[in-house]
């Protein structure tokens, strides 16, 4: 994977709150020296307004900056959604195009002539080889380890329950899909360093799940890296 440029110090802040979800998490972003946001596709909440926002906000406080966009993982939800594997194929790879274009048009908009090289989206994470080992620690985990795989199952009725009529819980069989969609999440929660190639790093997002609580707090399984932290990151109150 190519490695990111530098952010430029003179590059403007937006007004955004980050806080360290533990004092582990507050020791990796100290030195301000890696950050990788997280861009949902299918989330309305990352406008282009507010990824341009978060773009400059990150290459005005980090030293180097990464996007995870989790595009070919999305096909997972939309199975587990109903759709035919062709069509949530098909719309997975649209959404995923549509969001890597928001990004590197904000990137380019403050300067950034490569924009392409920020990004950890499925096509770059698949030619990692540390993330697919990562990968494959977590999916063992899962089959081997009912309490862990209970609690992966959780996180993902929290995602799939925003997507489903009013009132209406997921299906067993609908959990055994879309979990696909966050177990390819979770190397970048477990080790972002080591597939970026940086001391220390923090992934940033806008909510904190309860699974993302639990693992940062060492109350599961597996354990985030020393190097590995989390901020919640919202706008600042004005």
């Amino acid at each position: 994977m190519p490695e990111s440029f530098s952010a430029s110090a003179s590059e403007a802040v937006e007004p955004f709150s980050a806080r360290p979800l533990t004092v582990r998490c507050q020791a990796a972003f100290a030195d301000r020296g890696h950050a990788c946001l997280g861009i949902s596709p299918f989330n309305s909440h990352f406008s282009a307004e507010r990824v341009a926002s978060l773009a400059r906000w990150a290459l005005g406080t980090f030293e180097r900056v990464h996007f995870f966009v989790p595009d070919t993982a999305a096909v997972h939800t939309l199975r587990a959604l109903g759709y035919a594997p062709d069509r949530a194929a098909w719309k997975a790879r649209r959404q995923g195009q549509y969001v890597r274009n928001k990004i590197t048009r904000a990137l380019s908009g403050i300067g950034v002539s490569e924009p392409e090289r920020y990004l950890l989206d499925g096509q770059a994470l698949t030619e990692n080889a540390a993330y697919g080992q990562l990968l494959e620690l977590v999916e063992r985990r899962y089959r081997e380890d009912q309490a862990f795989a209970r609690a992966c199952l959780e996180a993902s009725a929290w995602t799939l329950e925003r997507r489903l009529p009013a009132g209406q819980a997921p299906t067993g069989e609908q959990l055994r899909v879309a979990v696909r969609y966050f177990l390819a999440e979770l190397p970048l929660f477990l080790d972002t360093p080591r597939i970026a190639g940086v001391a220390a790093s923090v992934f940033c997002y806008h909510q904190v799940p309860v699974f993302l609580d639990d693992l940062f707090h060492h109350r599961l399984a597996l354990r985030p890296v020393s190097g590995q932290g989390y901020l919640h990151v919202v706008e600042a109150a004005r």
